[in-house]
């Protein structure tokens, strides 16, 4: 029987209201990871670089609050001291400080999930509890002609350690399946959480949740 897949909706305020206030946009992406939360997601990474560092505080500490006691693990992107005040995990870039040296900065136990963007990088961390490997297929999120690991890149992360590595970049529930053959983890992913209609493949956070879930048992 196949497991089912960690799934990690990755934010972007930005993509959820187009041209309201921030008030409103915030207000958005609250709501998007409500309804993550209630579809028993496993992780939800902020991943917010343009949000002022109070107000990014306040937004960790009120969704890792709705969190607890759910399935859902709530990560602040690349942010240390945001992550050890707000209670919520951290998400490491690929060129981050080891893991390890993290962890020593927290006072409990956190979890704490990396970037990764070639096998190696998998085999040199051993301190992390995921990986996000990609770009696995062709993004809208990065520039035209960006490197793009393919199916075979995701497969050589995989064997390089034994970390659970979800795939990451233009994964939809199409290709789902096809990450799972190559020996992924689950599925990271911005596009398929979006409100649907606002980019093409996005189904909203319980549509898409479901959807992966379904396309990943094949």
């Amino acid at each position: 029987m196949t497991s089912a897949p960690r799934l990690c909706l990755v934010t972007n305020r930005r993509a959820l209201a187009g041209a309201r206030t921030e008030a409103a946009v915030v207000a958005a992406l609250e709501a998007q990871c409500d309804e993550a939360i209630g579809a028993s997601i496993d992780y939800i990474q902020l991943r917010e670089p343009d949000m002022d560092a109070r107000d990014l505080l306040e937004l960790a500490r009120r969704l890792v609050a709705r969190a607890r006691g759910t399935a859902t693990a709530v990560l602040v992107n690349d942010r240390a001291d945001v992550a050890r005040l707000s209670g919520a995990g951290l998400h490491l870039k690929s060129d981050g400080p080891p893991a390890l040296r993290v962890r020593a900065m927290f006072d409990h136990p956190i979890t704490l999930t990396r970037s990764a963007h070639q096998a190696p990088e998998v085999a040199a961390e051993p301190d992390a509890d995921v990986f996000l490997f990609g770009t696995v297929f062709p993004s809208r999120s990065k520039p035209p002609g960006s490197p793009v690991a393919g199916l075979e890149g995701l497969s050589a992360a995989v064997r390089a350690g034994p970390t659970p590595v979800l795939a990451i970049g233009g994964v939809s529930a199409a290709n789902a399946a096809a990450c799972r053959q190559a020996g992924a983890g689950g599925i990271a992913a911005i596009g398929i959480f979006l409100p649907p209609g606002s980019v093409s493949g996005a189904l909203g956070p319980a549509a898409a949740i479901s959807a992966l879930r379904e396309a990943w048992r094949g």
